[in-house]
């Protein structure tokens, strides 16, 4: 009875042992089934991956886990690829660790659990050099932004600057025309090379005047006709008001020399050499005149500046014309 009792135990054994074979194989089978089906499914979405139809391959591979469970890992790593990828303008880093993450939590035997691992310290470091990037281009625009400002600060501060100066010297001409009415002129300096006229009383600068001289300017003048101003020491001898230039003081030119220089030369000296405004009907050019020599040797200034000098100069004051 025992030794009967020994070999059904035995035979029960091995019918359980051959349950559990026949079992695995059973699920075995199943799940080569599924991989075999899904196949033609996976590579169309990987191809639609290839050809950068990222959001249409993510929409293949939810199709794939809906009809094949089994599969669940391989999908999951392949979406986190999609969703991490360099190339995805869409990608987004956070739902790729998610999938990685489910993978490793939910598959712990699986194949892809490895690599799964990698991509996740892949994606942190990836995420970190971001934010990294992301802050020093944040401080970059911020410092951009900053040097823009004080740019424009400079600038408005050098247009300050440049309305202060047009005041400073609007103010310094109103100085200067009130001291010339109170104030009376003994010399008058010509310096031909600098193209400026000054007013001296008791050896104190009163004001200062740009020019313009006759067309041919080098040089003294010789002879009438030459179109140069004269050089040498001279004075008021006379003023026109009713001049064909606004208003005119005549200077004592030719001189004793400048008769003998023209005498040895055969030739008339010229004369009627005056100091001037603009020619009657052109006051408008203003100070824009003195930027070309027009005269005929005569010395040539503004309107406004001609009738300055008239009130602050009388007959008989001296006038010294340089080179």
């Amino acid at each position: 009875m025992r030794t009967g009792e020994r070999v059904k135990s035995k035979s029960d054994r091995i019918c359980h042992g051959c349950i559990c074979v026949i079992m695995a194989l059973i699920c075995g089978c199943s799940h080569f089934s599924e991989e075999y089906k899904a196949r033609p499914t996976f590579e169309e979405a990987n191809k639609l991956f290839s050809q950068g139809s990222y959001h249409t391959a993510l929409t293949k591979y939810k199709q794939i886990k809906e009809q094949y469970p089994t599969m669940g890992d391989r999908v999951l790593f392949e979406m986190g690829v999609i969703h991490g990828h360099p190339q995805n303008e869409q990608k987004d880093y956070e739902k790729a660790l998610e999938c990685f993450q489910k993978l490793v939590r939910d598959y712990p035997g699986s194949g892809y659990r490895q690599d799964s691992e990698m991509m996740m310290f892949y994606i942190n470091n990836v995420t970190l050099k971001d934010g990294t990037i992301a802050a020093q281009q944040k401080q970059n625009e911020t410092l951009r932004h900053e040097a823009a400002t004080l740019r424009q600060e400079v600038k408005d501060k050098e247009n300050e600057i440049t309305l202060l100066q047009k005041k400073i010297e609007g103010l310094e001409q109103k100085i200067s025309a009130l001291t010339i009415q109170k104030v009376t002129a003994d010399r008058i300096l010509i310096e031909k090379k600098q193209r400026r006229l000054t007013l001296f009383s008791k050896g104190e600068v009163l004001k200062t005047y740009r020019i313009a001289l006759g067309g041919n300017p080098d040089g003294p003048k010789e002879r009438q006709g030459d179109n140069k101003t004269p050089e040498g020491t001279y004075f008021i001898d006379s003023r026109n008001r009713d001049s064909r230039y606004h208003l005119a003081l005549h200077i004592s030119y030719p001189n004793e020399r400048d008769k003998r220089r023209a005498k040895e030369l055969g030739v008339a000296p010229g004369g009627n050499i005056m100091i001037h405004g603009l020619k009657n009907g052109f006051s408008y050019v203003g100070d824009l005149h003195t930027k070309a020599d027009w005269t005929k040797g005569c010395i040539a200034v503004t309107d406004e500046e001609i009738a300055e000098i008239a009130k602050a100069v009388p007959n008989g004051t001296v006038v010294e014309i340089r080179p």
